[in-house]
């Protein structure tokens, strides 16, 4: 097997498995362990992944998240679960704000379903599938393009969403401890602040897994959003720790959902 496909191999094993282990890696391959340290080494330098003792994952860490097309394969049936939670809220003839992120990208596909609409998004993806949607109205932030979120940040982003208001904002978030929302990159938290600032009401997305976490920068206090949707219940522990602080949590299921608010009356 060649270096790249053995690395597209172990990209393939990272996103079915979330961890991969270099000793199983070595004996699938049939390389020394030397290669696949540089074959890690050569990912985590990319961005693709995170090299922990033993071996990889592309769990998110305190600094890291997975790059954009990792992410876009994961937990597909979830995701879709928690937009069609999402869409309940939009309202044709509504301003909506959709912010970087693999969940994100696909709430804002289904937009167009309820134009007419103006929607105002950084992200790369949702601009690309919505750029010549029928009914709505695309404004697209300018910035800074980092790949591994697949958007745009900056002074020229936060400047952008200064001047405009919106009715909703989804809002992303990769860890969720105790009763705050964190962010491992600061131009991300930045933006996401901007957005929240610049809507009427503000909706949080947020995977379950991504309960009990942390990362490097708070963005907000879960209490801060009008709707937070999660795709399930997140552990018991933390599911009580949300509702002894007031949080409540829309889970998105395959039949219809009731629309709970987070944290406000």
């Amino acid at each position: 097997m060649k270096r790249e496909e053995r690395r597209q191999a172990i990209m393939d094993l990272l996103v079915a498995d979330r961890a991969v282990d270099l000793d199983a890696l070595a004996t699938r391959f049939e390389v020394s362990r030397m290669t696949i340290h540089r074959d890690l080494d050569d990912l985590a330098q990319a961005g693709l992944l995170r090299k922990v003792r033993g071996g990889a994952t592309i769990e998110a860490g305190t600094q890291f998240e997975s790059d954009f097309r990792i992410r876009e394969l994961q937990d597909r049936e979830a995701k879709a679960r928690m937009a069609e939670a999402a869409m309940a809220l939009v309202e044709p003839g509504m301003t909506v704000m959709v912010n970087d992120g693999s969940m994100a990208a696909l709430l804002g596909a289904r937009l167009a379903g309820r134009a007419p609409l103006t929607v105002i998004t950084n992200n790369f993806a949702v601009i690309e599938r919505l750029k010549d949607a029928p009914g709505v109205t695309l404004i697209a932030l300018g910035g800074i393009y980092n790949a591994r979120f697949n958007g745009f940040f900056g002074v020229v982003t936060e400047s952008a969403l200064a001047g405009l208001r919106a009715d909703l904002a989804f809002v992303s978030t990769p860890a969720v401890a105790g009763l705050q929302a964190f962010h491992m990159d600061e131009d991300a938290v930045r933006t996401k602040r901007a957005m929240m600032r610049a809507a009427g009401a503000s909706v949080l997305l947020v995977n379950h897994r991504r309960f009990g976490r942390s990362a490097l920068h708070l963005l907000a206090d879960l209490a801060d959003f009008d709707v937070i949707v999660t795709d399930a219940p997140p552990a018991p522990d933390q599911l009580a720790a949300l509702q002894h602080g007031g949080i409540a949590l829309t889970i998105a299921r395959t039949a219809p959902i009731s629309q709970d608010r987070g944290g406000r009356e």
